[in-house]
Parts: C-alpha cells; sequence; structure tokens
C-alpha cells in the first residue's frame, strides 16, 4: 500500500483530511467529554468488515492509549518475576518494569520506549491503571505504585517525578492508583488520599506541589475533571465520601456533597450537563442541581438496586435529559430519567454476549457519542465495537465486530477493560498482548 499510485495515495490523504478531528491525548477524549467530533466516520458496518491497519505488541496494563501530534503513546507493564494473578480481595506482588511507549500512530512503528523498574502488590495486577496526558511537549503519567511522572514527547527522558508513598505517606489502595492525571494551565492535578491530600495540584513544569485539598481515608479510583462554572475553571474531584468541587487554582472547596461508594469504589467521572451533575458508584447514585448557582443541592439520592445507574469502570454518558451507563449489579446498558433516577431501559447482552453465565457483575462497555452523526460507539468488554443509536426509548445498533481478543480476566468471565481512543479516523484499542488501530472512515 506504501507504494500506491500517487493519485490513490492524494485520494487517501484527502479522506484522512475529512475524518480527522483534534487529537485525543487524555482519559475520556478532549476535555473529558467522551465525543468524537471527526466527521467522514462510519456510521454502520457489518460483522467482519473492519480491519485493522496494524498490530503492536505491548505489555499488561489498563491505562488507554492516547493520541496526540500523530503519535500514539501506552503505558504498560512489562513483569520480570511473578505470575499475574486476578483476585477481588488479595493482592499479588510482582517484579517488573512501567513503560511508556510512543508509536507512529500511522504504522504502529515504536519510536521510544521509557520506563522505571515498579514493583507491585496490587489486586488485579495487570499493569498501570491510569491514562496518561498529553499536554505539549509533556505527557504525564500515573504508575500503579503512585509514582506520578513528566516526560518529554520528543524522545521519553524524564524531567521530574514525585512517588505519593514517599511524598505524602500514602500507601497504594488495593486495586492501585488509578486517577489519571489532568492537566489545566499551569497545573497537572490527581487524587492521592491522605490527611489533607485527597487531591493535590502539581506546577506542571517542576512537580513542585501547588496545593491540597480535603481528606480521605483512600485515593479512590476516579480521575479529576475540569469544569466551567460561570466563566471560571473549578476541578470537580470524586473521592470515597463524595464529590468536591474545587477552585482550580487555589484548591479552595467551592462545595461538597456526601456519597459513600462500596468498598471505597469511586471510580466513574462525574458528569455534568446544563447546571446538573450526576455521581454514580458502585451502591449510591445521586444528582446534583444548581451546580454553577452557589447554592447546590441534591436533587435525588438512592441506594437501592432496582433504581437509578451504578457505574464502576466506565463512565456513563448524560445527554437531553438522560443518563446511559453500565450497571455493576446486573451488567446492563442501562438509561435512566435524570429528573427522576427512573431506570428507562436496560441491556445486558450488548456489554456481556450470551455466555456470561448466570448474574454476571461488572459488565463493561466504554461509552463514546459521535457529535456529528448523534449516534454513539460502544466498546464492550468482548472485545467489540459498535455503534449504534441510543435515547429513552431504546437501542438500535447499527454495526458490531470484534477489533481486539479479550485476553485479561475478571469473575470467571474473557475481558478487556480498557478505554479506547478515537482519532486520525481510526480507534485505538489494547489489551495485555497488543495496541491495534482500525480505521474508521468512510
Amino acid at each position: 500500500m506504501r507504494h500506491a499510485l500517487c493519485a490513490i495515495t492524494f485520494i487517501a490523504c484527502l479522506c484522512t483530511i475529512v475524518a480527522r478531528a483534534e487529537d485525543w491525548p487524555q482519559w475520556l477524549g478532549p476535555d473529558s467529554a467522551s465525543q468524537w467530533e471527526a466527521t467522514g466516520i462510519k456510521t454502520s458496518f457489518d460483522d467482519g468488515e473492519l480491519q485493522a491497519n496494524w498490530r503492536t505488541p505491548c505489555g499488561f496494563g489498563y491505562a488507554g492509549p492516547v493520541v496526540a501530534g500523530g503519535k500514539v503513546y501506552l503505558f504498560d507493564y512489562e513483569v520480570t518475576d511473578g505470575v499475574v494473578e486476578n483476585n477481588p480481595g488479595r493482592p499479588i506482588a510482582l517484579k517488573g518494569r512501567e513503560r511508556l511507549h510512543c508509536l507512529d500512530a500511522a504504522t504502529g512503528d515504536v519510536i521510544w520506549t521509557q520506563g522505571d523498574d515498579v514493583d507491585y502488590y496490587v489486586s488485579y495486577p495487570s499493569g498501570p491503571r491510569a491514562t496518561p496526558f498529553v499536554d505539549g511537549d509533556r505527557i504525564y503519567t500515573l504508575g500503579t505504585e503512585g509514582d506520578l511522572v513528566c516526560r518529554k514527547v520528543s524522545n521519553g527522558d524524564k524531567l521530574w517525578q514525585v512517588n505519593f508513598l514517599e511524598k505524602f505517606g500514602t500507601k497504594t489502595p488495593i486495586w492501585g492508583h488509578s486517577s489519571c492525571p489532568l492537566v489545566v494551565g499551569d497545573l497537572v492535578y490527581t487524587m492521592v488520599g491522605g490527611e489533607g491530600t485527597a487531591i493535590v495540584a502539581f506546577d506542571k513544569m517542576t512537580g513542585e506541589e501547588a496545593w491540597r485539598a480535603m481528606s480521605s481515608t483512600q485515593p479512590g479510583y476516579a480521575a479529576p475533571v475540569a469544569i466551567e462554572l460561570g466563566g471560571q475553571t473549578f476541578i470537580a474531584a470524586f473521592h470515597p465520601t463524595g464529590v468536591s468541587v474545587l477552585d482550580a487554582k487555589t484548591g479552595e472547596e467551592a462545595w461538597s456533597k456526601s456519597l459513600t461508594p462500596k468498598y471505597g469504589m469511586s471510580i466513574a467521572v462525574p458528569r455534568l450537563i446544563d447546571g446538573q451533575m450526576f455521581v454514580t458508584a458502585y451502591g449510591e447514585a445521586m444528582l446534583v442541581d444548581g451546580v454553577g448557582s452557589g447554592d447546590a443541592k441534591t436533587k435525588w439520592k438512592t441506594n437501592a438496586s432496582k433504581e437509578a445507574l451504578y457505574c464502576s469502570n466506565a463512565t456513563p454518558y448524560f445527554a437531553d435529559g438522560t443518563v446511559y451507563g453500565c450497571d455493576i449489579e446486573s451488567s446492563q446498558l442501562i438509561a435512566i430519567d435524570a429528573e427522576t433516577g427512573e431506570r428507562l431501559w436496560g441491556e445486558q447482552e450488548i456489554l456481556v454476549g450470551d455466555d456470561a453465565g448466570r448474574r454476571p457483575r461488572h459488565g463493561t462497555a466504554f461509552i463514546v457519542r459521535h457529535t456529528p452523526s448523534g449516534k454513539y460507539f460502544l466498546f464492550n468488554e468482548l472485545g467489540e465495537l459498535a455503534v449504534a443509536d441510543l435515547s429513552r426509548d431504546g437501542m438500535t445498533v447499527h454495526g458490531r465486530t470484534k477489533i481486539i481478543e479479550p485476553v485479561g480476566e475478571a469473575f470467571g468471565r474473557d475481558v478487556v477493560w480498557t478505554h479506547p481512543a478515537f482519532a486520525e479516523g481510526c480507534v485505538f484499542a489494547r489489551n495485555d498482548r497488543e495496541i491495534v488501530c482500525v480505521p474508521l472512515t468512510e
């Protein structure tokens, strides 16, 4: 293909220009919005129709790929001693190396690899959890054992590093540090945990602490997210005792609402739309109204098993008064009325397939809205990419096909629990063995 006629190459380049939108530089894409703005994208396809442009081997990891400036960055773990075993209540000891790879987005060729030796002692020890953040000429990673690292995107050279145990005395939670770094302006934010250090902001150039806020016995597993309220930037921080909205520059708290996830499992990013914030976790969910009014109030809050939506691995999507997400107990893709928390419909097969056994839990699909078409891409734990219409009335699937094998394990199922990236007219997905690039251009 590289030696095709110039005319064909020119046409292909034009297609790429049409399809290419902004990069996918962080967790959940630009602005953590779970939205893809590219035009010229397929919104229907047959089973087996999508074929990979390239496949490149990689190591273990839950951290999703990010794409910026024609490069793909992937954070993984190379095990040198020990055996990966998954037990939700028991840590496993491993020796290995956390590695950051830079790949050519067009070919999958590895441009550079940098990393550090890190001993793991966590449950589900299959590599780093936190997706990197690319900010200009720098990239930020948070390792499983609490190593916040800044590197050059040009060659991976390390510019600074902060270890949470050494700096703050914060012990690694049982499922590892998972709070994807967030860069806003001159600062990089992440959940740390501990007395007075539930969230910490660092100078992104030096790694020096800028401010710290709140206390929590555990850091939780959610990424902080930037929100704009009244022309001012705030940080929404979801931690094991609730959600807090803080001034991005100073860390001063604007408001806080209590929510208590089971097992400290604050994971899904809070979703904000039209002055309302939906917060969900294992065992409890709520809707906060008047988020930017100075008088935020909890509109409803519930832990009833057959109401609302309780998300774990995957962040829900909030649109047009409806929230769509993966329910931890039922393993269903569920739609709820945001105003009341009432369940509108639920579908299990789209998450876990037909062979998941009786009463599967933690069924997972990552949801990204393709805004030009209004349709949704769903990447499920089976390694399948689907495209569908989602509404209050139900789901209509317009295409579904496997793009990568589910080589991980959870609750007796073969799974892939890693958020893909959508950029360059393609979807980039990884498991514990390889990363693939699959074109989605029409």
